[in-house]
């Protein structure tokens, strides 16, 4: 069997399988949010905490939970880091210095999970399992929840309520993300991936080399990791290593899980508004930008342009051989397109034009599919501006799903699709004009400007992944960009819960013949161009000077 039609089968197999899981899943996700029973591990939780979930929020009440919450989460997390050496199961570890260990709690409670540091190298069991493996469901739980009150929001009518906050948190952790993570962790293991508590093994290479291998409970970590939208490797080559991702079955099951919930997430949508068409035209939306992009990065990286790759006859250089050029192709846009940062190759070792595709997935604002949550969320807000650029066309008043869509609700649009641009360029602008980020640069001109801007989009759009490329582990980069990864996750969250609270104080408007049919293939195609339209004008001279610049002169 050829390599491209292999590769062909496989993503095949892949959306077969995410079609296949889209309606039981979506309808699950929408019966779990529209539940007014409780579990009895529910209860339990609610009763330590102090929450009563039934008690409906209005969208400061929700948005404080989430800031609070979340405010919580990094300071456990910073502490447990600070005090890791004093720990049991530190394996013999130091404790994480000040700004590396800011950098890190930032980034698993902000669900990027960027790592500025080697986690076989640094991290003990305890700090892994109950640090960062935890935040793992729980900052994708924030993110199903800030997405489930938008969605009430258009649902809802003259109430400005938008669910309880706590009810959403552990709903979505119990019910959905906990559940999934087992049997993905299950399947894993039986795929070859490892799951133990034991000690670091001290091993002799046939060269006579030394080398210590790792363990820890790394299965359990690689389900959540990739289903949860996370990113963060318990190994510093992610699951490029074998004990994450030992073969091709696991790497198949690996990008399913970062697909899954942000695919099925639009038929929840459906579900919750009343009309699954609605549901349709988003995931439409979705899809198409993904396999474009899916053929774009692979095709580029089969003709492996540039004079090295040529003489190579390939472009197999940070390439697993396991996996090979589709698979990598394959697994690198789907993991730049969600919010989920995992890689099982090395990005910064793609050419420049597919680099530029995988750094545009992410500038996309992680939408096509997204992350858990977020995505959903980022697609909304694109929907709004597509129905008000609509609306200017037509000279009509925008609605969309009965809700009028004015000053107030467009106002909140533009400030969320502000937000990450305005922490990407700034943030690439000042790396590169001052000392401290010059200093950690390694490759100069458009390679390097690519490595750095990559870095900060990663950060901003609370993605993870990384070009690599320079000395990430400084107090520079450690102190910025986990700053973007703070205001990129939560000042959005601010606009979007905003926005719901907007939209569920209204009382429906009745559909005419003059209103835009937002379920028909005409807006999903609308949706898609302004998508595209507005992340080029915005990015388009940044990536003119970076991967666009390397491609073209390579």
């Amino acid at each position: 069997m050829s390599p491209v039609l292999a590769d062909v089968l496989q993503v095949t197999a892949l959306v077969g399988a995410l079609a296949l899981v889209h309606r039981p899943l979506g309808d699950y996700m929408a019966a779990v949010y529209s539940s007014k029973k409780h579990l009895r591990i529910e209860k339990w939780i609610y009763r330590s905490v102090g929450a009563d979930p039934d008690a409906e929020m209005r969208w400061p009440a929700y948005l404080r939970g989430v800031l609070i919450f979340s405010a919580v989460g990094v300071l456990f997390l910073y502490l447990l880091q600070r005090v890791q050496d004093k720990l049991p199961l530190s394996l013999g570890f130091k404790a994480i210095t000040p700004d590396q260990a800011f950098n890190t709690a930032t980034s698993f409670v902000s669900n990027t999970n960027w790592q500025s540091y080697s986690g076989e190298a640094a991290m003990g069991h305890v700090t892994q399992t109950a640090g960062l493996a935890v935040q793992n469901f729980l900052s994708a739980a924030v993110g199903m929840a800030v997405a489930v009150a938008l969605v009430r929001g258009f649902a809802r009518s003259r109430s400005g309520d938008l669910g309880n906050f706590w009810s959403d948190l552990v709903r979505g952790t119990i019910r959905i993300l906990v559940p999934l993570s087992v049997v993905a962790a299950v399947i894993l293991v039986a795929c070859g991936a490892i799951q133990n508590f034991g000690d670091i093994h001290h091993i002799t290479t046939l060269t006579g080399d030394k080398q210590a291998l790792s363990p820890g409970a790394v299965a359990s970590q690689e389900a959540i990791k990739n289903l949860g939208t996370n990113g963060g490797g318990f190994f510093n080559a992610n699951s490029a290593h074998p004990f994450e991702n030992p073969n091709g079955l696991s790497n198949l099951l690996e990008i399913f899980l970062l697909l899954v919930i942000p695919f099925s997430m639009p038929r929840t949508f459906g579900k919750m508004v009343g009309s699954l068409k609605q549901g349709y035209a988003i995931v439409a939306a979705m899809g198409v930008v993904w396999i474009c992009a899916v053929v774009a990065v692979t095709w580029l990286e089969y003709a492996h342009p540039g004079t090295a790759s040529q003489l190579a006859g390939g472009a197999m250089e940070g390439k697993e051989q396991r996996f090979g050029e589709g698979s990598s192709s394959l697994f690198a846009v789907s993991t730049t397109m969600t919010s989920t940062g995992s890689v099982n190759s090395f990005h910064d070792s793609f050419g420049g034009l597919s680099g530029g595709v995988l750094l545009l997935g992410m500038m996309l604002g992680e939408i096509t599919p997204g992350g858990v949550g977020s995505g959903l969320y980022g697609m909304l807000i694109m929907a709004i501006i597509a129905v008000f650029l609509a609306g200017l066309m037509v000279g009509r008043t925008p609605e969309y799903l009965g809700k009028k869509i004015g000053t107030r609700e467009i106002k909140l649009a533009a400030c969320y699709i502000l937000i990450t641009p305005a922490l990407v360029l700034i943030g690439t602008a000042a790396a590169i004009a001052l000392p401290d980020g010059k200093a950690a640069m390694t490759n100069v001109g458009a390679h390097g400007f690519s490595e750095v801007l990559y870095a900060f989009a990663s950060a901003s759009n609370n993605n993870g992944s990384a070009f690599a490329g320079f000395g990430a582990n400084t107090p520079f980069f450690n102190t910025t960009l986990g700053l973007c990864m703070l205001l990129g996750r939560f000042l959005p969250m601010v606009f979007v819960l905003a926005l719901a609270g907007s939209l569920a104080e209204q009382k429906p408007i009745p559909e005419t013949a003059g209103t835009l049919r937002t379920e028909k293939p005409l807006f999903t195609g609308l949706l898609v161009g302004t998508l595209l339209i507005v992340t080029g004008l915005t990015f388009f001279p940044a990536l003119a000077l970076g991967p666009l610049a390397e491609g073209l002169t390579s």
